[in-house]
């Protein structure tokens, strides 16, 4: 397998919305170190390389949009989106810390963050992947994900480490399988993207239900054949979306999936049997600009961003982790 490949597999799992800039040296003895969340971030620049962009889903573009709540939506959560219609700045994003990804790579997970701008400096931020799952229970298990992928003396990769991996922690291996399995989406707008933690949602009422997102175009799923790919532009989407846009907004349905007892949620690698799951529509979410990559790239999509009516998972230890990577990402960024 070649440098290259195994770069676009790792870029295949990366679908943490990390929103990390580089600015370290990475050493080759991380094994020796815990979990933390500068570990996390070394370990990402350590795979990806340091391009000054974000470590992981470093390419991408930011764009502007309203969200419009079904009336429905109210008998969920009292946040402040399902009261009326609020702005929305948003990024699709390609997996991977590499920003020159070409936008036809397989298996890479492609992102959509949103941020619903509710007013009075209170916003909400919703992360979500074109795939249904994570690949790493754990902030321990990706930090060995990305170990196993650091370069050796060669610059390269070792397939031996990456294959032990693998077949000691199988969960971190679904994602790619579960993308390597689908066609290449042909435009952001055509693909399905899935928030990967659960939240509770409360009503006015102090109703609690248990949710996952997921956002569903309403052009429908757009794929490619491989063939088809060869014949893109490495930055084809950017080109794409202008053109969707210059007809109208790009609009997807918001929609939660109602957790059952016994649907885990404390993993994000597992999926909730979706077929088999109640689901109702939140609102829709319509992209109308595209925005200057400053505007995003002055942010990070956080998804502990939260607000009254709706909190996240209590023992999801990637979820908690998120957060702590951010402020490592947001002083760098400073710096």
């Amino acid at each position: 397998m070649t440098h290259a490949a195994i770069r676009t597999i790792c870029a295949g799992c990366l679908g943490l919305a990390l929103s990390i800039t580089s600015g370290v040296m990475i050493t080759q003895h991380a094994e020796a170190q815990e979990a933390s969340p500068e570990a996390l971030v070394n370990g990402l620049n350590a795979v990806f390389g340091q391009h000054g962009a974000r470590a992981s889903h470093a390419k991408g573009l930011c764009v502007t949009g309203t969200f419009t709540p079904e009336a429905t939506a109210k008998s969920l959560s009292k946040v402040a989106q399902f009261a009326g219609v609020v702005p929305l700045l948003g990024r699709f994003s390609m997996g991977g810390g590499n920003p020159k990804v070409p936008d036809t790579a397989r298996p890479a997970p492609r992102g959509l963050a949103l941020r619903f701008d509710l007013g009075s400096g209170n916003a909400f931020d919703l992360v979500m992947l074109s795939t249904p799952m994570f690949f790493a229970k754990t902030p321990e298990q990706m930090l060995g994900f990305l170990q196993a992928r650091f370069p050796g003396p060669d610059g390269k990769p070792d397939p031996a480490k990456i294959k032990a991996f693998a077949a000691a922690n199988p969960d971190t291996t679904k994602q790619g399988a579960w993308l390597s399995g689908r066609p290449i989406p042909a435009s952001y707008a055509g693909a399905n993207y899935w928030g990967i933690h659960a939240f509770t949602l409360t009503n006015a009422q102090g109703a609690a239900t248990v949710v996952k997102f997921k956002a569903v175009p309403r052009s429908g799923e757009i794929g490619m054949t491989d063939e088809e790919a060869k014949t893109k532009s490495q930055d084809f989407y950017s080109d794409d979306l202008k053109q969707r846009l210059s007809a109208g907004p790009v609009a997807f349905d918001l929609i939660s999936i109602i957790g059952e007892s016994g649907d885990p949620t404390d993993d994000p690698t597992a999926v909730w049997p979706e077929d088999a799951r109640k689901a109702i529509k939140l609102g829709t979410i319509a992209l109308s600009a595209i925005e200057a990559h400053a505007t995003c790239d002055a942010i990070v999509f956080d998804p502990a961003n939260l607000v009254d009516g709706i909190a996240g998972p209590a023992n999801d230890a990637i979820f908690a982790a998120r957060s702590p990577a951010y402020a490592v990402s947001l002083s760098r960024r400073t710096k």
